[in-house]
């Protein structure tokens, strides 16, 4: 049994963070994850993936960024409780919550911060019929360390972010990078999808648009995957890795049975303080939707620091928050 200030669900960079804001003010935080490892999807997903948009920090990796936050909150001694899923969520008759787990464990807190990221997720898979056959044998979902793709012919497949910026990277990584989308436009960034353009004019990424990977062929391991291009017959591309990056599917699980006004697969909020519709429960980071909502690491820091304002307001009605500066308060020796 396990008693805190502040349940954090989701030990990812919004979580963390949370601990740092919510230290300032004095309330203990215990986080929870379903993950073994603190981090989230930067640690589990894409640790050796750059990051450009941290505040004072050019480009630093995804797993750097989770080692700082880390030496961040130390000294606020949070609790962790990793592997264990988030599973059952209910009020006490003193008016606290009370979380178990997957495996048992009980967190009793005034105040519950669900920064769960996506939830449970899983990667989407394009449609192609034998694509089972050869995972792990040649096709990827996640890239977790690019260098395994040095001296390999590797086709990523997507228009989005990821598909931009991982092409992007692995073109001076791999001996070959072709990226396959289905339409002539991109989704992700403008800075990415003219990084883009420019190594395919230099001959540095092989650009193939209006088409899409529609089989694949291998011996035991991938060998080739079968192009089916607008205006061509479909036709062979060798390859010894295929990346196919269409999103993750989030899923809520268990939070979804939890009372909480849940929209398009993600936890409606009020940007006041990021509270839900349940007093004392707050959503941070990309679990949560409201107008205008953008799914960045920045965004989710600032609605960690308003949130943590929020709920030493609600386990303390009676005492006044005095709000100060980092830079004067003496925070650097806690």
């Amino acid at each position: 049994m396990i008693h805190t200030d502040i349940l954090i669900i989701g030990a990812g960079p919004v979580g963390l963070f949370t601990v740092f804001e919510a230290g300032l003010l004095k309330l203990k935080c215990h986080l929870v994850d379903s993950l073994g490892q603190p981090g989230g999807q930067l640690s589990e997903i894409y640790p050796k993936k750059p990051i450009y948009d941290i505040p004072g920090y050019p480009t630093i990796l995804a797993s750097e960024l989770v080692d700082n936050l880390m030496k961040q909150i130390e000294p606020f001694k949070p609790g962790f409780t990793l592997g264990e899923r988030a599973e059952k969520l209910e009020k006490t008759e003193n008016d606290n919550f009370k979380l178990t787990t997957s495996k048992g464990t009980t967190i009793y807190a005034p105040v519950v911060a669900i920064a769960g990221g996506l939830g449970c997720f899983e990667p989407r898979k394009p449609p192609i019929d034998n694509i089972d056959l050869f995972e792990d044998k040649g096709v990827d979902y996640i890239i977790k360390d690019p260098l395994k793709y040095k001296g390999k012919r590797v086709l990523v497949a997507g228009g989005g972010d990821s598909a931009l910026d991982w092409s992007i990277i692995l073109s001076d990584i791999a001996d070959e990078v072709t990226l396959v989308h289905r339409r002539t436009s991109f989704r992700g960034a403008l800075d990415s999808v003219d990084k883009v353009m420019d190594l395919a004019r230099k001959g540095k990424i092989n650009l193939i648009t209006n088409a899409q990977a529609v089989g694949l062929r291998g011996n035991g391991v991938l060998k080739e995957i079968i192009i089916e291009e607008e205006g061509k017959e479909d036709y062979s591309h060798n390859a010894d890795n295929f990346i196919p990056l269409f999103g993750l599917s989030p899923k809520l699980g268990p939070m979804s049975d939890w009372g909480l006004r849940i929209k398009d697969n993600a936890i409606v909020v009020d940007t006041f303080d990021y509270s839900t519709n349940i007093a004392g429960i707050y959503a941070i980071g990309d679990i949560n939707t409201y107008p205008g909502k953008l799914k960045l690491i920045l965004c989710g820091f600032h609605e960690a620091t308003l949130m943590a304002q929020s709920a030493f307001r609600y386990i303390h009605p009676d005492q006044k928050l005095s709000f100060k500066y980092t830079t004067v308060s003496g925070v650097a020796g806690f």
